[in-house]
């Protein structure tokens, strides 16, 4: 337990600090591939998996974990390259994100290093629609290639479905601007969001990072007062180049800006991210992905309250 304690109070810290640690890994080739530590629970030894004919493809089969039986993902064969052949051979990633908890199956994992949030960039111009890749960074003068690991899981448990029809008929007139900034550097996460809003009456300004989102509040803000504009900012944590918590710390600096309502709206999940979120000034902590919460977590912002409250 003072183990984990010890590794949440050094990653609050970091808060603010656009700061991330990433587990660097590879799938058989030469080519190096990361993700957010914040998403690894533990690294193990591939454990025998028992196959499922009536899974996804790209799942190898699923495995008993610390009592819980979970799916684990050819992460290889997921993105198009080739699958390991000797799973006794392999590792895996046991993960948790967007709620979920899974495996990824990786030929050989490398270390942790930890970075700025800046030393992370958006995938290559020209780089495929269909690619798996959210953001490079270079270490040691090698291309990492960091991976849409909810863009994968997308794969395996289909798209989200729509708000319910519920909730986008309790829309009431007036309130604040139905218009919300989102930030988001998965095109998966972007594209469940900007559905989510339309289906409640709520226009989408999107940015691909936290950076490029700023950008886009402190030019609408030399157009007029911002709360005229826009009725709320909802950002990822994870992005390159500026991560959503230094997001939220830049708009409560900036007086034209700090009136925002900022949702933090992460596949990330866990305690530590209660504090950090109040620590980096943010209103609230959403984990991905319920159509419904998000629906209900904006218009319980954006609407008037009902009359008799």
């Amino acid at each position: 337990m003072s183990d984990l304690m010890d590794g949440v109070n050094r990653r609050t810290q970091m808060v603010g600090q656009n700061r991330l640690e990433l587990l660097l890994f590879s799938l058989g080739t030469r080519q190096m591939f990361a993700i957010n530590v914040f998403k690894v629970r533990e690294v193990i030894a591939c454990p025998p998996l028992n196959r499922m004919p009536s899974a996804h493809s790209v799942v190898r089969g699923v495995a008993t974990l610390r009592g819980q039986t979970v799916s684990v993902v050819d992460l290889a064969n997921a993105i198009g390259m080739a699958a390991p052949e000797h799973e006794q051979k392999a590792f895996v990633i046991l993960t948790e994100f967007n709620r979920s908890v899974q495996g990824l199956l990786v030929a050989s994992v490398d270390r942790i290093i930890n970075l700025n949030w800046d030393q992370i960039r958006p995938p290559p111009r020209g780089t495929h629609k269909d690619s798996f890749l959210t953001a490079v960074t270079q270490v040691e003068d090698r291309l990492v290639e960091i991976i849409d690991v909810e863009k994968v899981l997308e794969m395996v448990t289909g798209p989200s479905r729509d708000v319910d029809e519920a909730l986008s008929r309790n829309i009431r007139e007036g309130g604040r601007v139905r218009r919300a900034l989102v930030a988001d550097d998965s095109s998966v996460a972007r594209k469940q969001i900007v559905r989510a809003l339309t289906q409640i009456g709520v226009e989408a300004i999107v940015a691909n990072d936290g950076q490029q989102a700023l950008n886009k509040l402190k030019d609408m803000a030399r157009e007029g007062p911002i709360d005229e504009q826009i009725g709320m900012v909802i950002s990822d944590i994870e992005m390159p180049v500026m991560d959503g918590y230094t997001l939220s710390s830049e708009i409560r600096q900036l007086p034209e800006l700090s009136g925002l309502y900022v949702l933090l709206h992460s596949s990330l999940s866990g305690t530590f991210n209660e504090a950090m979120v109040r620590q980096a000034g943010a209103n609230r902590f959403l984990p991905k992905f319920s159509p419904d919460e998000l629906a209900e977590a904006v218009l319980s912002h954006l609407q008037p309250e009902e009359v008799g409250q």
